[in-house]
């Protein structure tokens, strides 16, 4: 009997052995093409070579030192390629081991910001419905997930207001146009804004492109824009959450170059350490950093791993990963969001003509199938039946390791799996990945 306190008490899961490519080998020698990335994590695949190296180099030289004695060379390397590769004036890097750790760096920075500079009657951060920022008790409560919040609700904080997402095929209304459905979301920030106060909001936060809980959902043409303006506009810092959408994951570094505009406070994890190591970021403008520097002169938070050396030493060797020019003068980025459109393809040829097949979306290699009860109507599947888990498990069996979810419409209703392969997947490997999916479909929804 396992003593591992795991995330489902009543399943045995099996025990990985080893990893090479876009496989994963249990102890049973059965193998899994990783077509998740585990959740967007491992975006150079498993076993990569240079990873390794790096992290036995430093863990040789010194694996661990708290920063309120030193710093070290892999966190000033990393942090100063980060910050050459961000958007706008992006100029520091607050170093972090995971994703939620990034949100609730980014939500308290965002609140001492502004008693910084005096304007301490700002307490209130605005969010999307159908977000999510992560698990602890100050990134649950900015999430807008209900199945997530529900249990722990006496607990997150009543400073966290909700707004509706870019979520256009579901919600958009008959004849509007993407831009025009676009245009009347993001009002919904300024109306927000005044209802609360615009002396009183201190940050919007969302993802650029939606992950687990919508399921790869971009925002429509001039969302974001419109966005960046109205926070501008009051005053509000605009903190973009790239924890599962950045660092490559939709063809571009920084998810926010798709859509032109600058973050206040940018949020990454996941893919900056590719799994290798647990690693995480908070990304400020100098402006932001200036007040703080010039006031207190000191961010009020802090963990015992921060900007932790060994961790960050993988992060280098990812970004050099990721930079390297290819043969025909792109690096792996470039190339994810070249193919982006052939994954995208794939998916479409292979699942389309389902009649469970809701939309088929994303950017790059993030892309998300949203499964429905009647394609015409767009009518969800009766909860009940639990459908995003029992394909999970119909596709796990096949051996093909998927990110699936319940909930996307309104936290109940509502099915879709996210894929977000290794960047190095061939495209032999993505046609895997859309065949064995249609499989998965057709075993526990004919399509006949």
């Amino acid at each position: 009997m396992s003593h591992v306190f795991g995330r489902s008490c009543a399943k045995q899961l099996p025990i990985v052995a080893s990893g090479e490519g876009v496989f994963l080998t249990d102890t049973d020698g059965k193998r899994y093409l990783d077509a998740c990335g585990g959740a967007a994590v491992s975006c150079l695949g498993h076993g990569n070579r240079a990873l390794v190296d790096a992290v036995k180099h430093q863990v040789e030289q010194i694996a661990y030192a708290h920063t309120s004695f030193f710093t070290s060379e892999p966190a000033e390397t990393l942090a100063a390629r980060l910050v050459a590769l961000a958007p706008g004036d992006i100029d520091k890097v607050y170093f972090v081991s995971g994703g939620s750790e990034a949100v609730e760096a980014a939500i308290k920075l965002a609140r001492q910001y502004h008693v910084e500079n005096g304007d301490d009657k700002r307490t209130e951060i605005i969010a999307r419905t159908q977000s999510y920022h992560g698990n602890t008790i100050g990134a649950l409560s900015a999430g807008g997930n209900l199945w997530r919040r529900r249990q722990f609700e006496p607990l997150l904080s009543h400073s966290m207001h909700h707004i509706d997402p870019c979520y256009y095929w579901r919600w958009a209304e008959p004849g509007e146009t993407p831009e025009a459905y676009g245009q009347r979301v993001a009002a919904q920030l300024e109306d927000k804004i005044n209802e609360l106060g615009a002396e009183r909001v201190a940050a919007f936060i969302a993802e650029p492109v939606v992950g687990a809980t919508l399921g790869a959902v971009a925002a429509e043409p001039g969302y974001f824009k419109s966005i960046r303006d109205i926070c501008d506009r009051y005053g509000v810092l605009l903190i973009l959450d790239e924890v599962m959408c950045g660092m490559g994951r939709t063809g571009y570094f920084f998810a926010s170059e798709a859509e032109d505009i600058e973050p206040d406070i940018v949020c990454i994890a996941k893919g900056l350490g590719a799994g290798v190591q647990p690693l995480g970021a908070t990304l400020c403008s100098r402006t932001i950093f200036d007040a703080v520097a010039g006031g207190t002169g000191f961010f009020q938070h802090g963990h015992t791993y921060l900007a932790h050396p060994t961790a960050c030493a993988a992060g280098v060797a990812v970004l050099e990963t990721l930079t390297a020019e290819s043969d025909d003068g792109g690096n792996l980025v470039s190339g994810v969001r070249d193919r982006g459109e052939l994954f995208l393809g794939l998916l479409a040829e292979a699942l389309a003509d389902h009649p469970h097949i809701g939309d088929i979306r994303g950017r790059g290699f993030f892309a998300g199938v949203e499964f429905v009860q009647d394609a015409d109507t767009r009518q969800p599947l009766d909860p009940a039946m639990r459908f995003h888990a029992k394909l999970k498990q119909q596709a796990f069996e096949e051996g093909l390791m998927i990110y699936a979810m319940g909930g996307t419409v309104d936290g109940q209703s509502g099915d879709h799996t996210l894929l977000a392969p290794p960047f190095i997947a061939t495209n032999d490997d993505l046609a895997t990945i859309a065949n064995l999916l249609r499989e998965s479909v057709d075993a526990l929804l004919p399509a006949a």
